[in-house]
């Protein structure tokens, strides 16, 4: 794992235009995609899991959401992989429930290096503003699979979309945070020795 728990990363397409700064041990969170509920979760996600996060995406969101919340999620998790390498030193593991009013998320997941998504969540409204409820398991599912992260998101119980989903964005943040946890003796938590 890197020494500086930080890293910058770019993804430029015909789509969108990204960068992502990520510091796993804090810092300020600034997120600016042209999608308000979107920059809503993100600085959520970032504060629970108290992360230093700066986004700024340019995407075509005159199309709709899709390309920008779906490669913003691969950015994520190409920062979250970079930042880890070999996941040596972390507590690998975590597990949180977040109520959120009326509705109640799960999230448990692993920094394996072996990306897998398992996502149970339904959304009563079909939009939160320009983000389409859709995207959560799309953003979910990109951020898992290019950090090698395996993730598993649960809601519980819930009647309203924007409750249902900022419960799952913060969960993500406090299992991460537990999971990117400094252990006692720089090791890699595996009977194997690497992951």
């Amino acid at each position: 794992m890197k020494t500086t728990r930080n890293a910058t990363v770019g993804r430029n397409t015909k789509e969108t235009k990204i960068t992502v700064s990520l510091n796993l041990d804090g810092g300020d969170v600034s997120v600016d995609t042209g999608i308000g509920f979107f920059n809503h979760m993100l600085t959520s996600f970032a504060v629970h899991g108290g992360f230093g996060l700066k986004v700024v995406a340019k995407g075509d969101i005159y199309v709709d959401c899709h390309h920008t919340i779906e490669d913003t999620g691969i950015v994520i998790g190409k920062a979250l992989n970079e930042i880890l390498e070999d996941k040596s030193g972390i507590a690998r593991f975590g597990s949180f429930y977040v109520p959120m009013d009326e509705a109640l998320g799960f999230c448990s997941l692993d920094i394996s290096g072996r990306p897998f998504l398992v996502f149970d969540a339904k959304f009563p409204e079909e939009r939160m503003g320009d983000y389409d409820s859709c995207m959560t398991e799309e953003f979910m599912r990109a951020l898992a699979f290019n950090s090698g992260i395996t993730l598993h998101l649960r809601c519980i119980y819930g009647k309203n979309s924007h409750h249902i989903t900022e419960a799952l964005y913060k969960a993500l943040g406090h299992s991460l945070k537990q999971a990117v946890k400094l252990n006692d003796d720089g090791s890699i938590l595996s009977t194997k020795g690497v992951l």
